[in-house]
């Protein structure tokens, strides 16, 4: 978990470091004396650390990177990426759930469909968002959504960052399971091209929900899980302190998801993770989006449907009984 000031547990030496080199050079400048050797020194020195650090995040170190509180939200990229975003809301069966945010919006001047997990930013906006745990009523609003993207011909792109659905058990009453397995019967058959990037947190069915696309990119330290690490360690071990070992047994980061075939790319961060920068990280999955959407743009409804397929059918290994 990070500290009250955002720093993560492994960044500790390299922000004590950094607050020496600033403590030297106030000390210099009040004091008029030449310490630049020293600060010199001190700045190769953070600069080795953080190579080190960053260039060897465990599988647990990414989930807290994924999971830090200012790491940005759906809200935030949309903002950044397209423009004349118009939200729209409810499911037109019981509400609107404001857990996932969706709509019309423009990417270089073409119509598109957004829809996204959003589990907002201060202590306010997370609880009247539910953390980002939606309920049947936002899945049904995604879909809906969808469904007037594939009448008009609009890709779909489609933002995933929540821990899981909402496991409650008014949700079930209204239908929950239902509406994620509609979602993804529905998604596997539109005739659209659907981009779906992975920004934080991928939990489980809720995050697959609204993750049935042609492509799936994901951000470097996000990830992609049937369970979360807690969740898999109390399972297994019945003890969720073990959710180190958990994230490593699970293979759910970017780089191993990639490898198994279940990522189409993996979007580089800035150092120490999206929320250092959040403008340049936009900007990267912005061009990101872009390039997978050319060739899918070439395909008819048809072929589309069967790259969908065929995607899924690769993933895994599998034996036919006849």
């Amino acid at each position: 978990m990070a500290t009250t000031n955002g720093t993560l547990p492994f960044e500790k030496p390299l922000i004590e470091l950094r607050e020496k080199i600033e403590e030297l050079e106030k000390f210099t400048e009040e004091k008029s004396i030449d310490l630049s050797d020293e600060i010199k020194n001190l700045e190769e020195r953070a600069r080795r650390l953080e190579r080190e650090i960053y260039g060897n995040l465990t599988t647990w170190q990414k989930v807290q990177i994924a999971r830090h509180t200012s790491r940005p939200t759906t809200a935030d990229y949309i903002k950044h990426i397209f423009t004349d975003f118009m939200e729209l809301h409810g499911d037109r069966l019981y509400g609107d759930d404001p857990a996932i945010i969706g709509g019309i919006a423009k990417l270089d001047g073409r119509p598109v469909t957004v829809i996204g997990h959003e589990r907002g930013k201060d202590t306010k906006d997370k609880i009247a968002r539910n953390f980002g745990l939606p309920h049947p009523e936002g899945y049904r609003k995604a879909l809906r959504l969808m469904q007037q993207a594939d009448k008009f011909r609009r890709p779909i792109i489609c933002f995933v960052d929540t821990q899981g659905a909402h496991p409650g058990v008014e949700a079930e009453e209204r239908g929950q399971s239902e509406a994620i397995a509609r979602n993804l019967r529905e998604m596997a058959g539109f005739r659209v091209p659907i981009v779906c990037v992975v920004t934080g947190e991928g939990g489980s069915g809720g995050a697959l929900a609204i993750s049935v696309g042609n492509r799936l990119l994901m951000l470097e330290h996000a990830y992609y899980s049937v369970i979360s690490p807690e969740g898999a360690a109390a399972i297994l071990w019945r003890d969720a302190a073990k959710a180190q070992e958990a994230a490593e047994a699970l293979k759910i980061s970017a780089q191993d998801l990639e490898t198994l075939g279940v990522v189409d790319q993996v979007i580089p961060e800035p150092k120490g993770g999206a929320h250092k920068d959040p403008q340049f990280q936009a900007e990267r999955i912005k061009d990101a989006i872009t390039n997978t959407l050319k060739p899918l743009l070439m395909m008819d409804g048809e072929q589309l449907v069967q790259d969908r397929h065929q995607k899924f059918s690769q993933i895994g290994v599998y034996h036919t009984v006849d």
